[in-house]
């Protein structure tokens, strides 16, 4: 199996936190020392990062934007109650073997010829068994095609709070050695080991097996500063007063005691919808006519609708806030 760290490995070049920073950047997604500095230690110590946080700040969109940047295949499985082996790991086609068996049952009498002992027809006819069962008829799914990528792969295990606890314990060999076995086939090992990424919204609590074999890392809302480069490279044009404003606006929102914040990945829609109504900064019938891109329960539309106007006020009026100072470049 070849290490992360091996000079053949394609992640070999990445030899700090800060060239990961760098190259995520060049992908649009910012980065901080926390987020780069786990990727790192993923790659070089061959371990899985356990991705928690709110909805939308970005969970998934970190292993998307690795794929990217290190120009490797995504395998993504999506978690759901009741996922289980076989839509995550491989299934048989069935259809495929059924058309083999009926070429072999027509043409019976001439594979097994006549005059063959019982032991030598069992023989001839166990070896198309075997065949029926090999990698040719076998259909892999995202945890298989993860191990079997030859230059390394990224592998997205999403929401896995929100699968059962007995997927979860079914995940414990892949995350501790990266491979996985198939009964028919045997255990088939990862050549580069996949950089794995685990997300959860915490909607129940993971089991301390997975957790160990995990790294941790917790991203939240991002500061103003942080909010402003993402959505300046998510959003090409926007100009720096209305950008300014946006996030101005949805961070005074997040103080607010809503059923549901809005998230980074509704920031970046709402500046899109203003962009598309040639706003070059907030008023409030604008405001209001949109606020639905922002906020997606009615009891926080209404909870906040009396102070839409004061909150855009202030965000027309906010005074401009220092930058991060580290790493992070400006899209604006």
């Amino acid at each position: 199996m070849t290490d992360y760290s091996d000079a053949d490995s394609p992640y070999a070049s990445l030899t700090s936190p800060e060239a990961i920073t760098k190259g995520l950047a060049s992908v649009g997604y910012i980065s901080t020392d926390e987020i780069s500095m786990a990727v790192y230690l993923a790659i070089h110590l061959r371990k899985p990062v356990l991705i928690e946080g709110p909805a939308g700040v970005g969970k998934t969109d970190l292993a998307q934007s690795l794929g990217r940047f290190l120009d490797v295949p995504l395998e993504r499985l999506q978690c759901y109650e009741g996922l289980d082996e076989s839509k995550s790991l491989y299934e048989w086609k069935y259809g495929k073997q059924l058309l083999y068996t009926q070429i072999l049952k027509d043409r019976l009498n001439e594979i097994v010829g006549e005059g063959q002992s019982l032991s030598q027809l069992t023989d001839k006819l166990t070896s198309f068994e075997d065949l029926f069962f090999s990698h040719q008829f076998l259909e892999p799914r995202p945890l298989l095609r993860a191990m079997e990528q030859s230059a390394g792969s990224v592998l997205l295990i999403d929401e896995i709070d929100k699968s059962d606890e007995e997927f979860e314990a079914f995940l414990l060999e892949v995350l501790s050695d990266y491979q996985v076995t198939v009964p028919e086939l045997g255990t088939i090992k990862a050549n580069v080991p996949p950089i794995v990424i685990l997300t959860s919204n915490n909607v129940r609590e993971l089991g301390d097996a997975l957790k160990r074999r995990c790294l941790h890392l917790y991203i939240g809302f991002p500061d103003a500063a942080r909010e402003r480069d993402i959505v300046g490279a998510r959003v090409p044009g926007i100009g720096d007063a209305l950008l300014k404003q946006v996030v101005s606006f949805v961070q005074q929102l997040r103080e607010k005691d809503l059923r549901k914040r809005p998230s980074i990945s509704e920031t970046v829609d709402w500046a899109r919808t203003l962009m598309l109504l040639h706003a070059d900064s907030l008023d409030e019938a604008m405001v209001r006519q949109t606020l639905n891109v922002l906020l997606k329960h009615e009891s926080d539309i209404d909870a906040v609708s009396t102070g839409v106007g004061t909150i855009a006020r202030n965000a027309a009026s906010a005074s401009d806030e220092k930058r991060l100072p580290s790493g992070y470049p400006s899209f604006s």
